[in-house]
C-alpha cells in the first residue's frame, strides 16, 4: 500500500491529486490510501472515492495545528495499515512529520522529491542538493519509505468516478502533549494559492520597498498568477510570510516563474527547480538568478515592469 497524506479538509487539493498520480505511478496494481488529518478530514477523504483510493480521517482534536499529535496520528495509522510508502506534501508541516515519523516506524525520509520512479524493486527518489544545481537520485533501504514530494512533480491523477468514498476513521493520539496555543493567525493569500499557480510573480529586494509589489500584482492578476516574494523581501515587511517563495518557505512549481529583482540566493533557487520556465529581471547581469533563467533582461526592473504590463495588457484586450 501507499498512504498519500493531507493536511485539513475543503476538498481534496491539487497537491493530493498529484500525489496520488505519483502513488498510482509506484504501486502499479497495488493498493493506494489518503488519510486526511485535521479540520474537515471525512469530507475532504471521502473524495478519495473519485480516484479508487481507500479514504482515511482524523479531526477528532486536531484543529491546531500540532507536530507530536500529527505524528503519533500517522505513526498509529501506519502500524495498522502497514503502508510500504508515505507520501506527504513538501510544505512546513511535510517537513517536520516526514523525518520524525520515519524515525518513529523505524523506516526511512526524503525529502523535496521532484520524481520517483520504480527500479525492480527498489524507488528510486530524485531531489535537487546544492542549491537545485544538481539532482541527486536517492535510493532508501528501510521501509517505510516517507517522502515529502514538491508540487508539480507528479501528473495529477484522474478521477474513475464520482462516488464518495467510505470513510475510516483514524484514532487520534499524542494530543495531551506539553504545548500551549497562544494565537492562531489564518493567512490569507487571496486568489491564486502559489502552490497551485501556473503563474508566479516574484519581487525580491532589488524593489527597494513595498511599492512596486502592486506593479507585481497588476502583471500576476493579468497573467491569471499570483504573487510571491523572496526571503530579502519577506524580512524588509515588503510581503507577508505566506508569499515567500524558496526552501525555507513555499516551494512551488508553475509553468512560469518572473523573477523581478530577485538576486537567486541558493534557498531561492532551490525553491523554484520545479519552474518549467524562467524570466529575470535583474540589474545586476552577474545575478544568480540569470544561471536558470530561460530568458534574462539585465536592466533596472523599472524600465522594463511598465512596459511588460502595457503590452500584456494589450494581448489581453486584443
Amino acid at each position: 500500500m501507499i498512504l498519500v497524506v493531507q493536511w485539513n479538509g475543503k476538498g481534496l487539493t491539487q497537491g493530493t491529486a498529484e500525489l496520488l498520480g505519483g502513488a498510482r505511478q509506484l504501486a502499479g496494481d497495488g493498493p493506494v490510501a489518503v488519510a486526511v488529518l485535521g479540520p474537515g478530514a471525512r469530507e475532504a477523504a471521502a473524495e478519495a472515492g473519485a480516484y479508487g483510493a481507500r479514504a482515511y480521517a482524523a479531526d477528532g482534536d486536531l484543529e491546531s495545528y500540532g507536530g507530536e499529535a500529527y505524528v503519533a496520528t500517522l505513526a498509529a495509522a501506519c502500524q495498522s495499515l502497514q503502508p510500504q510508502v508515505v507520501l506527504l506534501p513538501a510544505d512546513p508541516r511535510g517537513r517536520e512529520v516526514a523525518p520524525r515519523l520515519a524515525a518513529r516506524l523505524g523506516g526511512a525520509a526524503v525529502t523535496d522529491v521532484i520524481e520517483a520512479r520504480r527500479d525492480g524493486d527498489r524507488i528510486v527518489w530524485s531531489r535537487p542538493v546544492f542549491g537545485g544545481k544538481a539532482v541527486a537520485d536517492v535510493v532508501l533501504k528501510k521501509s517505510p519509505q516517507v517522502a515529502t514530494v514538491r508540487p508539480g512533480s507528479f501528473p495529477a491523477a484522474e478521477k474513475a468516478g464520482s462516488s464518495p468514498a467510505e470513510v475510516e476513521d483514524l484514532p487520534v493520539s499524542g494530543t495531551d502533549r506539553p504545548l500551549r496555543r497562544v494565537e492562531v493567525r489564518v493567512a490569507d493569500e487571496g486568489g491564486v494559492r502559489l502552490e497551485e499557480a501556473r503563474v508566479i510573480v516574484s519581487g525580491g529586494r532589488g524593489l527597494g520597498g513595498p511599492e512596486p509589489f502592486k506593479d507585481l500584482e497588476e502583471l500576476a492578476r493579468l497573467l491569471g498568477g499570483a504573487v510571491g516574494a523572496s526571503l530579502a523581501a519577506v524580512d524588509e515587511g515588503w510581503a507577508p510570510p505566506e508569499r515567500q517563495v524558496g526552501q525555507t518557505g513555499k516551494i512551488v512549481a508553475p509553468d512560469l516563474y518572473i523573477a523581478i529583482g530577485i538576486s537567486g540566493a541558493s534557498q531561492h533557487l532551490a525553491g523554484i527547480a520545479g519552474a518549467k520556465t524562467v524570466v529575470a529581471i535583474n540589474k545586476d547581469p552577474e545575478a544568480p538568478i540569470f544561471e536558470v533563467a530561460r530568458l534574462g533582461v539585465p536592466m533596472e526592473y523599472q524600465k522594463v515592469l511598465p512596459h511588460l504590463i502595457e503590452e500584456v495588457r494589450k494581448l489581453k484586450a486584443g
